[in-house]
């Protein structure tokens, strides 16, 4: 059916179904992405989808909050919002507690290193380190990547139970190179190897000359909670040379988050 709805009738149906403060906000945020970092005015309303004048108001007051910071005619994402996520458990407690051997992990294998957590049915990366080899095209600290292609992903899921394994590999696997596994029952046959030899491997499925290898790390209760990668050229990242390394540094991490991991505070 076609759509004749124009400009100013979409503000109006956007008006007749009232949305909250919060949601608002969540909205522009929602707007930002590693390849959107700083957004004019437009560019905002055209990836939040609401009207101009409602996102004009709502900008402003979150720049005054420190929300978001304006330069010229653009916004990026605040400082302080750097300042209250950095108390959130999952940067305050797993990763100031691998931090000390994700640099082992560099400093063995010369190459990038990632650690990401499943959230949301994506793997964001907590923390990555480059050294002098910096790889753009891997997700930056605070980034995404895909599930069912990335080592980071495999290494987690092969730990998951079934339901989060099946919501994942149950929806859209688009195919990012020539060799990504869009397969469920191939992404599966590569979990199911996993639990044996301890590491999860892809080779160039996210990126064409790239390939990963992670390992899993564990929480106080024996699940999984998070992975740790190396990732980089394909010549350099073979699996029979690097996972001795990442399961070494997975291993000395799960015992360092067992004993940081969040207590009940008394009150």
């Amino acid at each position: 059916m076609r759509n004749n709805t124009t400009p100013g009738d979409a503000d109006s149906v956007a008006r007749e179904t009232p949305i909250s403060g919060l949601e608002r906000a969540a909205a522009i945020f929602g707007a930002f992405d590693t390849t959107h970092r700083e957004l004019s005015l437009a560019g905002l309303v055209a990836r939040c989808g609401l009207p101009r004048s409602t996102v004009y108001r709502a900008a402003e007051r979150m720049t005054e909050l420190g929300w978001l910071d304006k330069f010229g005619n653009r916004y990026r994402i605040g400082s302080h919002l750097f300042e209250i996520a950095s108390l959130a458990p999952i940067r305050l407690q797993l990763r100031e507690a691998v931090l000390p051997f994700l640099h082992d992990l560099h400093n063995a294998t010369m190459t990038t290193v990632q650690l990401g957590v499943l959230e949301g049915g994506r793997i964001l990366v907590v923390e990555k380190i480059s050294g002098h080899r910096p790889m753009p095209m891997l997700s930056q600290t605070g980034g995404v990547v895909p599930v069912y292609c990335s080592a980071l992903g495999r290494a987690i899921l092969a730990y998951s139970d079934r339901e989060t394994v099946d919501s994942v590999l149950d929806s859209a696997l688009p195919q990012r190179t020539p060799r990504t596994l869009t397969s469920k029952t191939a992404i599966l046959r590569e979990l199911a190897a996993v639990p044996s030899r301890g590491w999860a491997a892809e080779r160039e499925e996210g990126n064409v000359g790239v390939s990963c290898v992670a390992a899993p790390i564990f929480g106080p209760l024996g699940d999984v909670v998070a992975a740790v990668s190396v990732s980089g050229p394909s010549a350099m990242v073979r699996a029979d040379r690097i996972a001795p390394a990442v399961c070494m540094a997975a291993a000395a991490s799960s015992r360092a988050y067992f004993t940081a991991a969040p207590r009940v505070d008394s009150i």
